[in-house]
C-alpha cells in the first residue's frame, strides 16, 4: 500500500468550496492508463471529471442521485446523466446491462456507499478498467481527536481489504492538508463544502468550544485511489 502527501496553502477567499475535490479529479484523472471511449462516472456530482477529461470520448454517462447537482453537468450528444443511486443493486446491474462501458470513474463519492463491498462486487461483474477516488477516516483526523468524535468514513485498511476480495488493482493513500487563515473560515469551508456528509452532531456551544481548542490551522484529508493496472 502506498502513501503519499500533498500539502497545500490556500487564501481566505478562496475560489470554490470543493478545492480538494479538483485535486482528487485531477490526481485520478492523471492515473489513468488508457482512454477510454465509453465512461461510467458514479456519483458524478455537477461534472468535475466530466469537465476534466481531455481526449475525445463517444458516451460518457454520469449517474448521481443529486437532481440538482445533474441540473449542473455538462451535457451533449456525447454525455448522458442518469438519476439514480449507486447504493440501489438492481439499479446498478440495469444500468450496467443496458450500456457498454470500458472504464469506471468515481472520484469523492463511493465514501458515501452504504454497502461498499456490495458496489464492488457489481462492478467486478463487469470486468471493466477502475479509476476510484474514496475519501476515508483520516479525513478531518484532527477535527474529530479534538471533538472526541468517531469517523463516519471507513477507513484506508478497510477499503484496501474489501477491494482486494474482487480486484487486482493498485491502491495509494494520499493525504492532503488544507489550511485556513482561521478556525472560522475553517468551519465555514466545512459546512458549505459538503464534504462532511451533511453531518451534525455538535450544538452551538460544543462546536464554539471545538473552534477555540482546535489546536491546528489546516484540515486534513485521506483519500484512497483504487486504480487499474
Amino acid at each position: 500500500m502506498k502513501i503519499s502527501s500533498e500539502f497545500s496553502k490556500y487564501a481566505t477567499h478562496y475560489g470554490a468550496l470543493n478545492i480538494i475535490q479538483n485535486k482528487v479529479v485531477a490526481k485520478l484523472l492523471s492515473m489513468l492508463s488508457i482512454e477510454p471511449k465509453n465512461i461510467l462516472d458514479l456519483g458524478c456530482g455537477s461534472g468535475g471529471v466530466c469537465r476534466g477529461v481531455s481526449w475525445e470520448y463517444e458516451h460518457f454517462v454520469g449517474v448521481d442521485f443529486a437532481q440538482g447537482m445533474l441540473d449542473l453537468h455538462p451535457k451533449s450528444e456525447k454525455v448522458e446523466v442518469v438519476y439514480g443511486d449507486f447504493n440501489d443493486k438492481l439499479f446498478l446491474k440495469n444500468l450496467l446491462s443496458s450500456h457498454s462501458f470500458d472504464c469506471v470513474l468515481s472520484a469523492s463519492a463511493l465514501q458515501w456507499a452504504e454497502n461498499l463491498e456490495e458496489v464492488f462486487q457489481t462492478l467486478q461483474d463487469l470486468d471493466a478498467p477502475l479509476f476510484l477516488a474514496i475519501f476515508t477516516s483520516n479525513t478531518f483526523k484532527s477535527l474529530n481527536n479534538t471533538a472526541s468524535l468517531k469517523s463516519i468514513l471507513r477507513s484506508a485498511n478497510e477499503v484496501n481489504a474489501l477491494q482486494k476480495k474482487y480486484f487486482d488493482v493498485d491502491f495509494e493513500v494520499v493525504e492532503y492538508k488544507l489550511e485556513f487563515e482561521s478556525t472560522r473560515d475553517m468551519f465555514k469551508y466545512i459546512k458549505q463544502s459538503g464534504v462532511s456528509g451533511s453531518r451534525k452532531v455538535l450544538n452551538y456551544r460544543q462546536t464554539k468550544k471545538l473552534m477555540q481548542e482546535y489546536p491546528v490551522n489546516y484540515l486534513e484529508f485521506e483519500v484512497v485511489f483504487i486504480t487499474s493496472h
